[in-house]
């Protein structure tokens, strides 16, 4: 197997107008739930690990990004012919055999010594390769500091979240201007990571409490489709014309997130999203390059997990992390917001930059428009 070069995966995901590709996906041919450009999909009859073969679609689609990206590999390093039409998903590779038994080992792990808990999983051991490391290098030892951070915050004692909350409500514009936020459309531009995968039309709709779509689309090069991701207050659609499996409901794990971050774009709510701010926590204040944040933890009886990244000096927040759960290891979502600009006495971000396990891009915003009419039809499965 191969280790695969960091750019290159990334390079790929934005060529494909950032869609959420995932590693190891299910044949779209053969079908268990939901719908691929309007045929139906399931997984590959031979998937028999105990905690992988009951997930939906959608979170069966994660799990296997976190262990290509734990291990450090592609489709193809356990698939063969993935990445083309020839590929085979349900050939039994070695791989595929020893994948089985590692991810039934970390789940009798954390049954077995953390009570189900999940303390172990793929990337404990692996750190980006096939083959775990067992000694340290010693040039890492007395280089860099791990920049590595846990999941879950320690709760400081004393602090309020909500006080942090308040600063960053003020920081916006103030309740009363946020309260009267009732929609908004932002438009602009998708940036490939370093420059591939192209320039596109970026637009959010946005509609209080908690729909939101995004899209993407390539003028100069419509053979891409329109990407669109899209959170109508109770389901989840996700629709990459050039992704392996085109359109799929979301279903899983991964709904609550998408609903976060739809309510998120109406911030005036931000302390009761997890029903009061007795489910949120203050962690260790933390330095990201030169710059000190709060962070604010938060989460629900489901899995869902975030955090959230205030700066220190101007309160607005400049990072959200969002976990999903997987029986193999948490799946991150990462989105940075800089560039705030007034908007009719609201401050928005204009840049937001989005990370996840299979890639990255940057969206650059030139218009936003406050409290207009969106066509219901907007927030509608793709």
């Amino acid at each position: 197997m191969t280790l695969r070069s960091r750019q290159a995966i990334l390079a790929v995901a934005t060529i494909t107008a950032a869609g959420l590709i995932s590693m190891g996906l299910p044949d779209h041919a053969k079908a268990q739930t939901g719908q691929q450009g309007g045929k139906p999909y399931k997984y590959p009859t031979n998937v028999t690990t105990s905690t992988l073969k009951q997930l939906p679609f959608d979170d069966f689609f994660l799990a296997m990004g976190v262990m290509a990206d734990s291990l450090g590999l592609d489709c193809a390093d356990c698939h063969p012919g993935a990445g083309s039409d020839k590929v085979d998903w349900v050939v039994d590779t070695p791989q595929k055999i020893t994948a089985r038994k590692m991810v039934e080992m970390v789940a009798n792990i954390n049954k077995t010594n953390f009570a189900g808990a999940q303390m172990v999983t793929c990337f404990t051991c692996h750190h980006a390769r096939d083959v775990p490391a067992t000694t340290i290098a010693l040039d890492n030892l007395y280089s860099t500091p791990n920049q590595e951070r846990d999941d879950i915050v320690k709760a400081q004692p004393g602090q309020s979240a909500n006080a942090i909350f308040e600063k960053y409500i003020a920081a916006l514009g103030g309740a009363q201007k946020l309260n009267g936020l009732t929609s908004f459309i932002a438009t602009g531009k998708s940036v490939g990571y370093e420059g591939l995968g192209g320039d596109g039309t970026f637009t959010i709709y946005a509609k209080a409490p908690d729909q939101k779509t995004t899209q993407i689309f390539f003028a100069t090069h419509p053979e891409r489709g329109q990407s669109t991701w899209t959170y109508n207050g109770k389901t989840g659609w996700i629709n990459v014309p050039r992704g392996l499996v085109e359109k799929y409901e979301v279903t899983g794990s991964g709904l609550e997130g998408t609903r976060f971050e739809a309510q998120m774009d109406f911030p005036g709510q931000i302390k009761t999203i997890f029903s009061g701010a007795g489910n949120w926590r203050v962690g260790p204040m933390e330095s990201i390059g030169d710059k000190d944040f709060n962070v604010v933890q938060g989460g629900t009886a489901r899995g869902l997990l975030v955090t959230l990244f205030f700066d220190d000096k101007t309160n607005l927040l400049v990072r959200m992390i969002r976990y999903t759960q997987s029986p193999i290891g948490r799946v991150p979502t990462q989105i940075d917001y800089s560039d705030y600009r007034d908007v009719g006495g609201i401050k928005f971000p204009f840049e937001y930059n989005f990370l996840w396990l299979d890639g990255r891009f940057t969206a650059k915003i030139t218009d936003v428009k406050t409290n207009v009419a969106i066509d219901a039809a907007k927030f509608d499965k793709p």
